[in-house]
């Protein structure tokens, strides 16, 4: 019988040899790519999950895309599809880390937007305030009751739905956040939190600037990777709300620092009430 370390290795190189053919071909089906390696549609599905985590297809009805070599950053509808699971337990786990009446911002990414709807769903809120340059969390939260919602100035970059550009300085430089939900493309001790575009970063520091704490809403496929801009230090961050599968290790080391890690609960732990939420996830995960 074979180890499990052999069973990966075997995985492996099917998914090399997949993200190959898709690369050549532009495109491939799953009934084919299950025929060719002579394993199950299910496993066939279970490797396109890999590769395109790891940007290297897109994936699609039956089968695979190669990835636009045109445009360095997935579009957002793609990306809010990775680790959906995930985001939506890292979203509730931020969520409830929001106090009534504070001014917190939002950054554009798609973790974020399952934080905006768990704040929405939450309800019974006097007065907060959002301060998001996204587009799609604005219309999330635009007209819910207590909510009050405010966008710097900026250029629409299409492939984020967000607003960038320095004239988004106009409003963060006026404003005082309490706290900064952001995601990212990547996190390292050594680089803090850092994005694909240098104009997604750009209005991102401002935001860092702004803001009082700052809290990374991010699944555990960013840990250990640096993106090609910093927006946020490691000395900036006081928090991180992540997934269970984040590295135990490097966790560890951002608590040396003294900053907190939340680990987002299962998913049915968080249908529970908001105050319940809340209560759970400001004590620090590292006890």
């Amino acid at each position: 019988m074979e180890s499990s370390d052999r069973r990966e290795v075997f995985a492996r190189e099917r998914q090399q040899h997949i993200a190959r053919i898709v690369e050549e071909h532009g495109r491939a089906r799953v009934t084919d790519l299950a025929e060719r390696f002579a394993v199950s549609e299910v496993t066939i599905r279970k490797d396109l999950r890999v590769l395109e985590t790891e940007e290297r297809v897109v994936r699609a009805h039956g089968g695979a895309l190669a990835p636009s070599r045109s445009r360095p950053e997935r579009s957002f509808d793609v990306r809010e599809r990775l680790q959906r699971t995930q985001k939506e337990r890292i979203g509730a786990t931020a969520a409830a880390l929001v106090i009534d009446g504070e001014s917190i911002a939002l950054d554009a990414s798609t973790t974020a937007l399952a934080m905006a709807r768990h704040l929405k769903a939450r309800g019974g809120w006097a007065h907060l305030t959002v301060i998001t340059n996204g587009l799609r969390i604005a219309s999330e939260l635009a007209g819910h009751p207590g909510i009050t919602v405010a966008m710097p100035g900026g250029f629409v970059r299409w492939e984020a739905l967000s607003l960038v550009g320095p004239l988004g300085a106009g409003l963060l430089e006026k404003v005082n956040i309490q706290k900064a939900f952001m995601g990212a493309s990547g996190i390292t001790l050594e680089t803090g939190l850092s994005d694909a575009t240098e104009e997604e970063a750009q209005i991102k520091r401002l935001i860092v600037a702004a803001a009082s704490e700052v809290v990374a809403v991010i699944d555990h496929t960013k840990w250990g990777r640096s993106a090609f801009a910093t927006f946020c230090p490691t000395n900036r961050l006081t928090g991180i709300v992540t997934d269970e599968e984040a590295p135990a290790a490097m966790a560890a080391a951002f608590r040396q620092r003294r900053i907190l890690v939340h680990v987002a609960p299962a998913i049915d732990k968080t249908s529970t009430s908001s105050r319940r939420s809340a209560d759970s996830a400001r004590r620090d995960t590292s006890s």
